[in-house]
Parts: C-alpha cells; structure tokens; sequence
C-alpha cells in the first residue's frame, strides 16, 4: 500500500494559545484543514448517547468497542469517512490532527484513522488530557492505518494531535503505535505536519525509549529528543515546506502574543503568503475552525466554523453547545448507503457528488468573486458584515452584555448558516 510519494500533498496548521498569550482569559484553538481540492467537509452535530454494554462501534474502516456514554460533538469532517479533521465537545474539550511520516513505517492494513482517533477522543473525553489518554489507549488496542482521502491510490499517514480544554493543551505525536506528548500550560503554540516535541516530554508510550535503542536511533546517553530520534533522516520535500509554513505560523503568533483573540487566529488561518492558507495543485484549505474555551466554567465555549474552503472567503459562523443545539441541514453532505465508494470492495472505485447546500451556494459565490469584479465585491462584503454579526454577539455574550434563551444560544450555529445562504441566493 502506497504511504507517501514526493507529490503527495500533505498539509494543516493547528494553533492554540493559553493566557497570559491570549488577550482574554481564555484559551484559543484554531485549524485549518487542507484536504484534496474537491473534497467537501461537512459540519455535524453528533447529541450526547448512552449505549448498550457490549455493542459494537462502526467507525470509518473497522468496528471498536462502544463505550456506555458518549459526549455531544460538533466536527468538521471530510463528507465520505466517521472521523473528523477536528471538533469540540459539550465539555469544551478541541482537537486537531495533522498528518506525519516518522521513522516508523505506515502500516498496510485497515485499521483507526488518525481522524476516527479524534472523533473517538472528543466523544469520550472530558479534558484534554482525559481525550489524550482515550487516544494513546486506541492507539494501542487497534492501531492506525487505512488510506486517508478517496482515491483508488491509498494515501496513508500517522498523526499528530493538538488537544486544548479551558485550561491548558497538550500535543500528542504519534509513530505507529508509539507516542510522546507534551503539555503546554502557557503561550502559544503551532504545529504542522512534521514532529515538533523535543527534549520537553510530559508523557510517552512506556516502550518509545527501548525501541529507539533497540532500533539503534538513541544510544541511551544522550538526551532523548523525541523529534529528532523519530524524523525521518531524509525529509521530503514537502515536510521541508510544513517547516516553513511551522516557522510562519510560530512568527505570526509570537507577534500577537498577548494579543491573541478570535479574529487574530482567523487572520492567522487566512494567511496566503505563509502558505497556511492552502492553495497549491491538488489541495487547499477545505474548512477551518476558530474555539474560544473561557476558564470561567460558568461562559459558554463558543466554536467559529466555515464548512467552506478557502477561509479568506468563507464565514466563521458561531456554534455553542445549547438546548436547541441540533444538526443544521445545510451543512449535512447526503449519504448514499451501501453503494458509497467507501463501503463498496474495492474501494473508491467510483466518485458520487457530496456537495451540501452551503457548499454549493459558496462555489457560485466564489465563481462570481472570480468572474465579476462588482458582484464578487459585494458577496464578499456580505461575507465581512455577517462574520462580524457573529464576533459581535460573541463579544457580548462574554461580556455579560447579552443573555439571550438557551434555545437561542442552541440555535445560533443554524441561524448565521441560514443568513449566509441567502446572502448567496
């Protein structure tokens, strides 16, 4: 099974920023997700469950034990698999994975994608570090594997992992089923499909040492630098560019620290120059996601999303856990059963269209931007105005300015989708 070529496109930004870095108090999470061209992601709610002791879990490739409670979800994922590209749960727990190739090599068969991974860890997570734990025991149990885009050509990778909750983050690096991590209790911090924990090692997998000896990476005197033991000695050429579009993105931080609010992460994410915000060949940026998760327990965490490519001229729209909190059609891709290509063996032999309605609005949208100098113009000032409706009202609602009914709170996600897709009617 093909793992990895020099074309091969391979790419995401994860950033997270935890007080004094942030201009509130608060903790920050931002992804982009830069996925094959046409993919379309979707957003979908997943409600809170209790389940049957013993009952079997479908997740993209394999089935895995259910667990007896699982958390309600908001994801940001590639229509065709279970998984996510990244999330949050009802507890203010977000995740993010990036794609990596280590010293290990990528397995062949099927097994958890590192975005079943995420989606399991926000489901059964109640911190951080709780998903971190749920990720690193899957890990061990079923391992990861299984081609990770829908083409007939496999692409396989292992992952990397920002996780962040009210209170601190954590980054989680993966090599097989080996693992080291990293908390991160302050400042602010980026990763990008390549290693990045060095000597700082918070937790690991209890054999990650004895096989760097045994495989003769570590001699057992020197200080155990995870990254450099585990990297790839010749780096592709492509991971010689995740280390420029890294260096760009710890820039970009370094120069807001302090600073850091919502908007600056959507600006951050919306950077071409840096090469964060994808467009190159067959890939670009898909979906992007900005979280604000307050330490106060009693202001509700509030997740900006897209469920559009191209954050320079996409919507980050507002969604918080709530009562009337539910799935926003919109933004559901249809489903097609048994005869999806990625259950029909072999897979991906076919291609279906999973466009939802908001992507299709914002593809005519786009095309106008492009092909209509004044109409584009206008579309993209609609845009300008109803993200900033949303920050706005975000704004208010931490300031205690604004306190409106849960069911409101629940519905706002829904109600900034609804205004997005008439502005492109």
């Amino acid at each position: 099974m093909a793992s990895w070529s020099p074309d091969t496109p391979c790419s995401c930004d994860c950033f997270v920023s935890v007080p004094p870095a942030s201009a509130i108090p608060a903790v920050i999470f931002a992804k982009n997700s830069d996925r094959p061209r046409e993919e379309v992601q979707e957003v979908v709610f997943v409600p809170a469950g209790t389940h049957v002791p013993g009952s079997r879990l479908q997740c993209t490739y394999i089935e895995v034990e259910q667990v007896s409670k699982t958390h309600a979800a908001i994801l940001s994922r590639p229509s065709w698999l279970w998984g996510a590209e990244m999330g949050a749960n009802e507890h203010g727990v977000c995740i993010g994975n990036e794609a990596v190739w280590t010293k290990e090599p990528v397995g062949t068969g099927e097994a958890l994608l590192g975005m079943d991974l995420l989606r399991l860890a926000l489901e059964r997570g109640s911190s951080a570090q709780e998903a971190l734990h749920v990720i690193t025991g899957l890990l061990e149990r079923y391992g990861q594997g299984g081609s990770c885009w829908e083409d007939p050509m496999p692409f396989c990778y292992h992952n990397t992992f920002l996780l962040a909750d009210r209170t601190e983050a954590w980054v989680l690096e993966t090599a097989g089923r080996l693992w080291a991590a990293q908390r991160i209790q302050e400042g602010a911090h980026n990763i990008s499909n390549q290693l990045s924990i060095g000597t700082d090692i918070s937790a690991e997998h209890p054999e990650l040492r004895p096989h760097a000896r045994a495989q003769g990476w570590w001699g057992g005197q020197a200080a155990f630098d995870f990254a450099q033991i585990f990297s790839l000695t010749q780096q592709p050429v492509r991971m010689e560019a995740a280390k420029a579009r890294f260096r760009a993105g710890r820039e970009l931080l370094q120069q807001r620290q302090g600073g850091i609010t919502a908007e600056v992460m959507m600006g951050i994410l919306r950077s071409k120059e840096s090469g964060i915000c994808m467009d190159s060949g067959g890939f670009r940026t898909t979906a992007s996601m900005v979280s604000v998760l307050p330490q106060d327990p009693t202001q509700p965490c509030v997740h900006f999303l897209t469920a559009t490519p191209d954050p320079s001229r996409s919507v980050f729209k507002p969604f918080i856990f709530g009562v009337g909190a539910a799935q926003v059609p919109q933004v559901l891709s249809p489903t097609f059963g048994a005869q999806d290509p990625v259950r029909s063996l072999p897979r991906f032999q076919t291609q279906v269209d999973r466009r939802h309605a908001l992507y299709r609005g914002h593809q005519v949208a786009l095309g106008l931007m492009e092909s209509e100098q004044d109409r584009g113009q206008q579309l993209r000032q609609k845009q300008r105005d109803l993200e900033q409706e949303g920050l706005e009202a975000v704004r208010g609602l931490l300031a205690r300015e604004w306190a409106p009914p849960p069911q409101e709170l629940g519905g706002l996600f829904q109600a900034f989708v609804e205004k997005e897709s008439r502005a492109y009617a």
